[in-house]
């Protein structure tokens, strides 16, 4: 396991671990006089852990779903990653040049494109050269050189990707792109839809705090989610209701490459350094992939972004 991994596991509790890929039925979670039962089932997927839930009178739609999800899940990670050699967005930070883009790249460049222009800039996927020596660092067990990231400030710019149906370009050579922060939010979008298609009413899928909600837990009653205290993790800020839609945290505390957080996973694209306005934000919004990239851009922003992005969220959380 990288150091990357390490950083983000650590303190990762046993009970946790201990529901990876047990499916079970949780009685007594949907109140008496309303109809069906939750299946819930937790595994590992997006270096997170995901937990898929549904409700539904039938065992075997549920079971069903819950196989459609997670065949989602498979696939999807294994094709946008750039984590495995061969798949293409590594082709293309390898190359600087991708001929044939698969849909599923065509169609993330296209939401990191929205997020970009909705953001003025503040997301921006190619920061992965800064994200990469970060993690080369800590790997390492070295404190990140500021100059360093300086040197790579140049290689940042959404502006300089290029990308039609035939292929995606990267006009200098050393770019490269994460598509993280709307990779995770649109596999657990299309793993929502999953669910939707197999026929159950009624669902929650959850990767690490990304969340897409649809029917609520049952005719008139929302899922509730806890968002947590960046600073006392045990602790709850506050409890959101979802009946239909998303929700997303960015923030510094999981993600980390030196001791005082002052480099960890998000960066600013105008200075190559990670910002320090809140040590989380917690946005609401129509889709988990459209939640994800503005939680992160609210990262960059602070508070100032608030205003900016009210056309695209719903409530905003920051700690």
């Amino acid at each position: 396991m990288k150091r990357r991994d390490v950083l983000r596991f650590l303190g990762t509790g046993a009970a946790l671990a201990a529901g990876y890929g047990v499916a079970s039925w949780l009685d007594g979670v949907v109140p008496l006089g309303r109809p069906g039962r939750m299946l819930s089932e937790t595994r590992l997927g997006m270096g997170t852990y995901v937990s898929v839930s549904v409700v539904d009178p039938s065992a075997s739609r549920a079971e069903a779903a819950l196989g459609a999800a997670w065949d989602v899940l498979t696939r999807m990670e294994a094709e946008l990653t750039r984590y495995r050699p061969g798949t293409a967005l590594s082709v293309l930070n390898a190359e600087g040049r991708l001929d044939g883009p698969p849909p599923g790249i065509v169609r993330l460049l296209e939401l990191a494109d929205f997020a970009h222009r909705a953001s003025n800039g503040a997301f921006d996927p190619t920061v992965q050269p800064v994200l990469a020596y970060l993690e080369e660092s800590a790997s390492a067990g070295l404190r990140p050189d500021p100059a360093r990231v300086a040197e790579l400030r140049p290689l940042l710019g959404f502006g300089k990707v290029r990308w039609d149906g035939r292929s995606v370009r990267l006009e200098r050579p050393g770019m490269a792109l994460t598509l993280n922060a709307v990779g995770k939010g649109h596999i657990v979008d299309s793993m929502a839809e999953a669910l939707r298609g197999a026929g159950v009413r009624h669902g929650l899928v959850n990767a690490g705090g990304d969340m897409r909600a649809f029917g609520g837990k049952a005719e008139g009653l929302p899922w509730n989610v806890a968002v947590r205290d960046p600073l006392h993790p045990e602790r709850a800020l506050t409890t959101l209701e979802l009946t239909d839609g998303a929700c997303a945290t960015s923030g510094d505390y999981e993600v980390f490459f030196d001791r005082e957080r002052l480099f960890h996973h998000i960066v600013d694209p105008v200075s190559g350094r990670s910002p320090h306005w809140a040590h989380s934000v917690t946005v609401t919004a129509g889709t988990t992939a459209l939640a994800d990239s503005m939680s992160t851009a609210l990262m960059v922003l602070g508070p100032r972004g608030e205003d900016l992005l009210r056309p695209h969220v719903g409530r905003v959380i920051l700690a």
